[in-house]
C-alpha cells in the first residue's frame, strides 16, 4: 500500500472519530448547563468544554467569553477552528475522496453523506433543542461510518491503518476528558460526592456512553476513583485508554506481519500497553492522576508521531 493511501485511512477515521468527541462534548456540556445553580455551583462548564477539546489557545483569539453561544459556534460550525465538527468532517471527505477506491461503497456512501446533510445546518441550528438533535446526528453519524467500515472492510492493511486511527485519537479523548474533570470542573471547595460531583461525573460517563457500563461493573454509586479505573484500566470498556491500546498493538502486530518487519511503533505501543496492564489505580492516584494522564498524552502523541514516520511519510 502506498503511504499516501495509509495516511488518508488513518486520517480519515481520526477525523471522523474526533467529530464524535466534539459533539459527545457539547453534549454534556449542555447537559449540564441547563441543571439549577444548586447542582452547577460556579465553574464554567463552557470554557471546560473548550479546554477538553484541546482548543484554548485558538479560540479565546477569536472570542474574549466562553459562554454558550461562542463555544458552540467554534467547537461545532466554525471553518476558522480546524477541529471543529464542521472541519472534521470536511477533512474527513476530503481524505475518503483521496482513497475512495479503498473504501467500500457503504463508507463512501457514509461519509459522503454526512458531508451532504452538513451543509443544510448552516451556521448552526437556532435553539437548543435543534442543536441537540444536531449533536445527535453527528454520533449516529460518526457510528454510521464506523459500522460500515467493521462490517464492510477486507481485514488487511487499509482496515488496519484505519482503525489505528480510530484507537489513537479516541485514547487521546478518553485522557483528556479525565484530566479536564478533575482539574477543571470541579470547584476546590466542592467536596468529593457531593452533588455536584454526581451531576458532572455523571456527564462525563454519558459523554464516553459509560454511565450503564460503570453500573454494571461496580454496582455503586459514583465514585471518582472507580470511574478513572473504568475509563483507564479496564480492559472491557471499549473507550478505556487499556482498551484501546489493546487494539492499537493488535494493529501494528497485523501490519509488522503483513510487511515482515517491525519497528519503533510497535514497541512504543507495547510498552504503553504493558504500563497500563501493570498500572493499579491506588498506585495511580498516590502518584498524582493528573500527571499519569499527562504523560499518557504525550507518549500518545509520540506513538501517533512514530506511526507516521515509520508507514505514512
Amino acid at each position: 500500500m502506498l503511504s499516501r493511501t495509509a495516511d488518508n485511512l488513518y486520517w480519515l477515521s481520526r477525523y471522523v472519530e474526533r467529530a464524535e468527541y466534539l459533539a459527545r462534548i457539547l453534549d454534556a456540556t449542555q447537559r449540564l448547563s441547563a441543571l439549577p445553580l444548586a447542582y452547577v455551583g460556579t465553574s464554567n462548564e463552557w470554557e471546560s468544554a473548550v479546554l477538553t477539546a484541546g482548543c484554548a489557545t485558538a479560540f479565546f483569539k477569536h472570542y474574549e467569553e466562553a459562554n454558550e453561544e461562542n463555544v458552540t459556534h467554534f467547537l461545532a460550525f466554525s471553518t476558522d477552528n480546524s477541529s471543529s465538527i464542521r472541519s472534521c468532517f470536511e477533512m474527513a471527505r476530503h481524505n475518503a475522496r483521496a482513497v475512495r477506491t479503498a473504501l467500500t461503497m457503504e463508507m463512501w456512501d457514509a461519509i459522503n453523506g454526512t458531508w451532504l446533510e452538513l451543509k443544510r445546518f448552516g451556521n448552526g441550528p437556532a435553539s437548543r433543542e435543534e442543536f441537540s438533535r444536531f449533536l445527535r446526528w453527528v454520533q449516529e453519524s460518526s457510528l454510521r461510518f464506523d459500522g460500515s467500515a467493521y462490517r464492510t472492510m477486507l481485514r488487511n492493511d487499509a482496515y488496519w491503518f484505519s482503525r489505528l486511527g480510530v484507537y489513537l485519537e479516541r485514547a487521546d479523548n478518553t485522557a483528556r476528558i479525565l484530566d479536564v474533570k478533575y482539574h477543571l470542573l470541579l470547584p476546590e471547595n466542592e467536596r468529593v460526592g457531593g452533588p455536584l460531583d454526581y451531576f458532572q461525573w455523571a456527564a462525563i460517563l454519558r459523554s464516553v456512553s459509560a454511565l450503564t457500563s460503570y453500573h454494571w461493573v461496580y454496582r455503586e454509586s459514583l465514585k471518582p476513583w472507580l470511574i478513572a479505573d473504568l475509563l483507564i484500566l479496564r480492559d472491557e470498556m471499549p473507550r478505556s485508554l487499556a482498551a484501546c491500546y489493546e487494539e492499537i498493538v493488535r494493529n501494528l502486530d497485523s501490519v509488522a506481519n503483513a510487511y515482515g518487519r517491525q519497528g519503533p511503533a510497535q514497541r512504543q505501543a507495547r510498552g504503553i500497553r504493558n504500563r497500563l496492564q501493570n498500572s493499579r489505580m491506588d498506585g495511580v492516584f498516590q502518584r498524582g492522576l493528573h500527571e499519569f494522564i499527562g504523560e499518557f498524552i504525550t507518549e500518545n502523541n509520540r506513538l501517533g508521531s512514530a506511526i507516521t514516520e515509520q508507514f505514512l511519510v
